[in-house]
């Protein structure tokens, strides 16, 4: 039999945690239902609308919004400060903003009047300068809000605008958008729920502000009594008033609090739309048929590059126009550095650089008309496909209307104009890619940097989008980076191949040659090759990794180099084999995949490094491969290519 009712989980709270929960929330609940219960409800209407409460309401809400007025053009500003900039002493700033939340309201009160009273500070020179007198007026009671209230609004922010990844403004920045046109579009849009939260609770509090008003501001009818204060004058004289007056102030703060559900910090992810997913592949998209895309004409601007790297990655880099340069390395080489140095977004490296005959060295990113395309794209979610790729337009200064229609004109372009009005959230990986590309290539850049574009992509959108980026590329006037893992990305996209270690560049040269003699091991590794440093000796190689591998035709002794074997050049044997192979040794298979319509077995071995040899499924079952299995491995001294390094 099915039992009924509501599905619990399996885990019980213990009771000795949930018993203190309980008493906690009844002694939260037990106040504001004292309220509800002593309220005289048949006098609630006669209570709210006395002419002392009314008034009260008003100068309440005058008050409370001034304070939040203040407290958005000073506190955001500070909000961003702490979140963006580094600075000494930001732990006492911070400290100082914390501060008003943790001080009792009445000393808050006494500060304020020794800074801003007629006897403090500030308080003589701004009465004999400007004729302004703060305390006893709805100036101070103002003043005394946005003190205890602003602290609500910057935290929130300042939490939101830390969980906002900075690429997104540094994306920004590179598509040709000043600090403050980057603040304004980009990021308070994206942290609009952070400021929204913040402002709330900022009005809230401002508007139950008590005792630092009362004791800078005074109790003045008319001019300084808020609702707090005319709450304390009732509870004297007229409880059951008080008692109304406070069952309001009750319920808009709990307005205020439900609202906001909970989202005190907001979220800067931008607010996602709930609509049917767009496909996983540009080859079926959901709008009308896109014909074939047509080649950009060639631009008749050129920019060459040239470029003094230092710091972290040291190099010298220079390139014709319409060169396209690919970037690979292992992790931690250096390659997003490398890029990074050239935006003019990086501490770690510094770039001399020159374009097209320009020196760009001392602008700022905005300046320097180098776009960038991070690995996720970063399109602006808050904005349209057609708004992200006009962006960098409109921010050149570019009207408008051209804007809108170089930025469709782009879109159609590159196979994703009938997706120009949705949101990034509405568009597949590949789509996003190729709006994010089309973004770049429409501000006008005269160096292009892509950072893995295609990493997180599938391998059938990736294919389509590689079709799409060589196909633009190609009218490119300027140079082109990008920083790529996949071999194919970098022998079908480049004209040369740049490879980087230690932050030094290893090797620089076109994609055949680096695929023929590649001089890193992580190269020709990410090539499918196995690859040895070692040393020279009169037969071969002394492997670092331990053992020797004899090569047909080593370099001098004594010189580093690089030993690479196919891994279809790699023999396997059940026992030692006789003949031919001068490299023998015994091993273990200790993995097996498939690899197409083959299978790459590693070996590893006490007397040889780690191999792969590759292998048709034929010859693994009649050997009888499979994973601990020993065998030997034979390589022939022909088949070992060795490269000096």
């Amino acid at each position: 039999m099915k039992r009924s009712g509501r599905r619990t989980s399996g885990a019980r709270p213990p009771l000795l945690l949930a018993l203190p929960a309980l008493v906690a929330v009844a002694f939260l609940c037990l106040p504001l239902i004292g309220i509800l219960v002593r309220t005289e409800w048949s006098e609630l209407a006669a209570h709210l609308t006395a002419p002392g409460t009314v008034e009260a309401l008003r100068l309440s809400l005058l008050v409370s919004f001034w304070a939040l007025g203040l407290s958005l053009l000073l506190g955001v500003p500070l909000a961003w400060l702490l979140a963006r900039v580094p600075f000494r002493g930001k732990a006492f700033v911070r400290s100082l903003v914390l501060l008003p939340m943790v001080l009792p309201p009445t000393v808050g009160g006494v500060a304020l009047l020794l800074a801003f009273g007629r006897r403090g500070l500030l308080g003589p020179w701004l009465e004999s300068a400007f004729g302004i007198t703060l305390p006893f007026h709805t100036s101070g009671a103002v003043l005394a809000a946005t003190f205890v209230a602003m602290p609500f609004l910057v935290i929130s922010l300042e939490g939101a605008l830390g969980g906002l990844r900075p690429r997104y403004e540094e994306t920004a920045a590179s598509l040709g958008a000043s600090p403050v046109r980057v603040f304004f579009t980009v990021t308070l849009p994206m942290v609009a729920p952070g400021v929204v939260a913040g402002a709330a609770l900022t009005w809230a509090r401002a508007l139950g502000e008590f005792g630092a008003t009362i004791t800078f501001a005074g109790n003045l009818p008319g001019t300084t009594q808020t609702l707090p204060l005319q709450v304390y004058l009732l509870l004297q004289d007229e409880p059951e008033a008080a008692t109304s007056v406070s069952l309001l102030l009750l319920a808009i703060a709990m307005t205020v609090l439900i609202a906001l559900r909970g989202r005190w910090t907001g979220t800067p992810t931008g607010r996602v739309r709930h609509t049917a997913p767009a496909p996983d592949a540009d080859a079926a998209p959901t709008g009308p048929p896109v014909a074939e895309e047509p080649r950009p004409a060639p631009s008749d601007a050129r920019w060459a590059l040239h470029a003094e790297v230092t710091g972290y990655t040291h190099l010298t880099l220079d390139a014709e126009p319409g060169t396209t340069i690919a970037v690979v390395g292992p992790n931690g080489a250096g390659k997003t550095t490398l890029l990074r140095a050239l935006l003019g977004l990086t501490p770690r490296a510094h770039a001399d650089l020159t374009l097209g005959g320009t020196d760009v060295t001392a602008l700022p990113p905005h300046q320097r008309r180098v776009a960038w395309v991070p690995q996720d794209g970063a399109l602006f979610p808050h904005l349209t496909a057609l708004a992200n790729t006009a962006y960098g337009l409109r921010a050149q200064g570019v009207p408008r209307a051209e804007a809108r229609r170089e930025a469709q004109s782009w879109l159609d372009r590159l196979g994703v104009g009938h997706l120009a009005q949705r949101r990034p959230a509405q568009l597949s990986g590949g789509q996003a890619q190729r709006v994010a590309l089309a973004r770049a290539l429409a501000a006008r850049p005269r160096l292009l940097v892509l950072d893995e574009p295609l990493a997180a992509l599938d391998q059938t959108t990736r294919a389509h989008v590689r079709h799409t980026l060589r196909t633009h590329l190609t009218g490119f006037g300027g140079v082109c980076l990008i920083v790529t893992h996949d071999p194919v990305e970098a022998v079908s996209l480049a004209d040369r191949v740049l490879v980087l270690e230690d932050g030094r560049a290893l090797q620089d040269a076109a994609p055949a040659e680096v695929t023929r003699h590649p001089r890193s091991p992580w190269v020709a590794r990410m090539l499918g090759r196995n690859a040895w440093p070692g040393t020279a000796t009169a037969d071969g190689l002394a492997l670092d990794g331990g053992g020797t591998l004899v090569a047909a035709e080593p370099p001098p002794v004594g010189t580093p180099a690089l030993a690479i074997v196919a891994p279809e050049a790699v023999s396997l044997h059940l026992e030692k084999p006789a003949g031919s192979p001068r490299n023998v040794w015994p091993g273990t298979v200790r993995e097996i995949t498939a690899s197409g319509s083959r299978l790459r077995v590693l070996v590893t071995s006490d007397r040889a490094p780690d191999l792969v040899a590759e292998i048709t499924p034929r010859s693994a079952a009649e050997l009888g491969l499979a994973e601990g299995v020993p065998v030997w491995v034979g390589v022939k001294a022909t088949e070992t290519t060795v490269v000096t390094l």
